[in-house]
């Protein structure tokens, strides 16, 4: 079968021929009907080996986790699927059976730093295997060519904004700083879960068209860091936001969206573009607040993601490239500018 693979580190990965995987004991083989594509694959292509090889992967390795398709074959004694059916598999990796995965909380598994498509062979290829059953979301009605990213950018922004649910008081005012692939998913959850009125912020006007589109009530463009005080202006009272979701993660987010907060609102940092703050915690932190951080989403997460989108209470945009024009998509992805998330097909 085709792969795009990382064969060398911090080398251009390639599209090459490799054998189609057979499924061990227990194990499930997916014919992939589409992977969308991360900004995160474009950081492993450029990783250190030592970086690489510290956290547990091992070149050559398959990328794409953000993965859907059909059952092809199961293992022997693997049950829950029946080949045929349409399956989103789960993004992030975890071993089922630590203290945090038996508690619900395996996004913070310590076998969870590799996994299909960062470690581990993935999903941009013709077919994938999954652990297990507990690796699988059934798809009812959705497309199994374009369900990929609902696992991983959809359910990311969905942790967060259940993170900041708490914080959020009815009427309120929720903002999400970076409408790009993860923010708009948020938008659309603020909308679905809260009363509250969103608020969309993005140097992109395309970008900030497409919040509004998809639920936003106010969209603020130009630069992060000279929004605060329109943030405030549009709450009840001058207060400020109940909760801050900053998917970007600068200097300027991180200070804007920290100075945009009531006291005892929520700023969560999901973003990773390296932002510090350097500045005094009083004062600069919300008083009795909460500042939050994470990466990645629980099974749970990609399960109500996947169940929301079943019933239509959000959209997943997405831009589809075949299989054959990867790193073309790649190339489009690094350049910014789309719509929504980039999904690859192998069937072109």
């Amino acid at each position: 079968m085709r792969a795009f693979r990382i064969v060398e580190w911090r080398r251009p990965p390639a599209l090459v021929d490799v054998p189609v995987p057979e499924p061990g004991p227990g194990q499930v083989l997916v014919r992939v009907a589409g992977c969308g594509l991360c900004h995160s694959d474009l950081t492993m292509m450029d990783l250190p080996r030592e970086v690489g090889e510290a956290i547990g992967w091992r070149a050559p390795f398959t990328l794409g986790h953000e993965t859907a398709g059909r059952v092809a074959a199961l293992g022997a004694g693997a049950t829950g699927v029946a080949p045929g059916d349409a399956v989103a598999l789960v993004s992030p990796s975890s071993c089922g059976g630590c203290w945090y995965c038996v508690r619900g909380l395996d996004s913070s598994c310590p076998d969870g730093l590799a996994g299909r498509g960062y470690g581990r062979d993935g999903g941009l290829a013709e077919y994938v295997l999954a652990g297990g059953v507990r690796d699988l979301v059934p798809l009812r009605t959705l497309d199994p060519r374009t369900a990929g990213p609902l696992t991983d950018a959809g359910a990311t922004a969905y942790h967060a904004v259940r993170r900041a649910l708490p914080r959020v008081v009815p009427g309120g005012l929720a903002v999400v700083i970076g409408a790009g692939g993860l923010g708009t998913f948020a938008v659309q959850f603020l909308r679905a879960l809260t009363s509250a009125r969103v608020v969309a912020v993005d140097a992109d006007p395309a970008r900030l068209g497409l919040a509004r589109e998809l639920g936003a009530h106010e969209a603020l463009a130009g630069a992060t860091g000279a929004t605060p005080g329109e943030i405030k202006a549009l709450s009840d009272g001058g207060r400020g936001a109940d909760a801050v979701l900053d998917f970007v993660g600068a200097d300027g987010t991180i200070r804007a969206g920290l100075a945009s907060l009531r006291p005892g609102g929520a700023y969560g940092l999901v973003g990773a573009s390296g932002g510090t703050f350097p500045g005094p915690w009083f004062g600069g932190l919300p008083r009795d607040g909460e500042v939050f951080t994470f990466q990645g989403s629980t099974i749970a997460d990609v399960q109500e993601v996947v169940a929301l989108a079943e019933r239509g209470a959000i959209r997943n945009e997405v831009e589809v490239f075949p299989l054959e024009r990867v790193e073309e998509a790649y190339a489009r992805l690094g350049e910014g500018g789309l719509r929504g998330r980039v999904v690859v097909v192998p069937d072109g």
